[in-house]
């Protein structure tokens, strides 16, 4: 039986006044450096965050033995640190070194992404606790005990399915009707290169919400880049989101990571994401360096081997999807024997796109839902019951959306379930 606790010691003491400290200087700091937003995001952060973590180490060491207290109280003191510093650095944020993103930003980001998780489930466990002990049921409530573990070990795992992407191939048919309203429908995943196809089909690379920053370092993307084009795409479709905090704060970063596809810049195009609207200047400079052709509301006719297709690049807009898409359509109605293929960030626009307009929207901003079972084999996320179409192949009529589950993510590394995505996309045309 574990020892009994008497209180926190000096340790889970020092942990709480580090605690405070960094709840009261970092808002300051930002408030004095970076202003009054920022601070506030700053405050909100820490506030729940740490909460939720401190009330988790006052669980833990309750019942932990003494050997193992000294332990938890550490490396929550860790956490606490390290979400402190990423947080006060954010407010002159730049690209870190690998050393720092490894030691500070992810542990730290971690311990975030923990606390925020721990609040609401402690009071989760709160009554059903409080039924077991009324009962009587000591041996159930001793079990119950490793549920505080929980939102920590979550957030450990999710930081190995963060990290990484699925290299996937993904077969796309295209269709002449479908379902009335927006509806997920077959698609084909590939680990290894599929079949051949009887007629050839268009092989595209998309890149989307790659979030140059702490969780993609420009090595990363580039390496990302440089595998991706040893499967010689037709073409190379970016659908924005490019840059973080650190991303912005770093100039000449993105262009460095885009350089791969210079290679390849006759066959690239690319549109603006929401984040992009944040820093535009840096990702048109970033793509115009590489001669990456940006459709901001605009038009683009590429030459394939399967013949013409014809390219719509739709501006990110927060309000009046419908009549923004109806408008764009109208501007660049559809050419008579081209493909025709709508990049469009937010996938929720797709049920304004006219049916029978466009063969296929290319979209992603959703991260594939961020927490999921697609690691196992399923294709439910927490996005199923909402308005976006989290992830994979959608129809309505003969309307087809594939949305990319995006090569990175912004913020807390919260890809629990939902890898990110390194996927060549193979469409399947259809005659008409």
């Amino acid at each position: 039986m574990p020892a009994e606790w008497t209180g926190p010691d000096w340790a889970s003491w020092l942990l709480r006044g580090l605690a405070l400290i960094t709840v009261l200087a970092v808002p300051l700091y930002a408030r004095l450096a970076r202003g009054r937003s920022f601070a506030i995001y700053g405050s909100i952060v820490l506030v729940f965050s740490f909460t939720g973590a401190l009330v988790t180490e006052a669980r833990l060491t309750s019942w932990a033995s003494e050997a193992f207290r000294p332990w938890i109280t550490g490396i929550w003191t860790y956490g606490a640190c390290a979400a402190g510093v990423h947080l006060a650095l954010l407010v002159q944020a730049r690209l870190r070194p690998v050393g720092f993103r490894f030691l500070v930003s992810a542990p730290g980001q971690a311990f975030l992404a923990a606390g925020f998780l721990a609040g609401p489930w402690q009071l989760l466990l709160l009554p059903l606790r409080l039924g077991v002990d009324a009962a009587g049921w000591t041996q159930v409530l001793s079990w119950l005990q490793w549920l505080d573990l929980a939102p920590f070990a979550l957030a450990t795992a999710s930081l190995v399915t963060s990290v990484r992407s699925s290299a996937e191939w993904v077969r796309i048919p295209l269709a002449t009707d479908g379902p009335e309203e927006v509806e997920r429908v077959p698609v084909e995943r590939y680990r290894r290169e599929p079949p051949a196809l009887e007629r050839p089909g268009l092989r595209i690379v998309q890149i989307s919400d790659p979030h140059l920053g702490p969780w993609q370092s420009v090595v990363g993307l580039r390496r990302t880049l440089e595998s991706l084009l040893e499967h010689d795409p037709d073409l190379v479709l970016l659908t924005g989101d490019f840059l973080t905090m650190e991303g912005q704060g770093t100039p000449g970063a993105l262009a460095q990571a885009l350089e791969p596809l210079r290679s390849v810049a006759s066959r690239c195009y690319a549109i603006f994401g929401n984040h992009d609207h944040e820093a535009p200047d840096e990702v048109r400079s970033a793509l115009a360096s590489n001669d990456i052709a940006l459709l901001v509301d605009a038009e683009a006719v590429a030459t394939t081997p399967i013949g013409p297709v014809q390219l719509i690049g739709a501006d990110y807009v927060r309000r009046g999807r419908q009549e923004h898409l109806e408008t764009l359509m109208r501007r660049f109605p559809r050419r008579d024997d081209h493909m025709r293929l709508l990049m469009l960030h937010d996938p929720l626009g797709f049920r304004g796109v006219p049916l029978g307009d466009v063969d296929l929207t290319l979209s992603g901003h959703t991260h594939g839902g961020q927490l999921g079972l697609l690691s196992l084999g399923l294709d439910w996320t927490v996005l199923q019951r909402s308005q976006w179409p989290d992830h994979g192949l959608f129809g309505r009529g003969s309307n087809r959306l594939y949305v990319h589950r995006g090569t990175g993510f912004y913020g807390f590394p919260l890809r629990i379930g939902v890898p990110g995505e390194t996927s060549v996309l193979e469409l399947v045309p259809v005659s008409r």
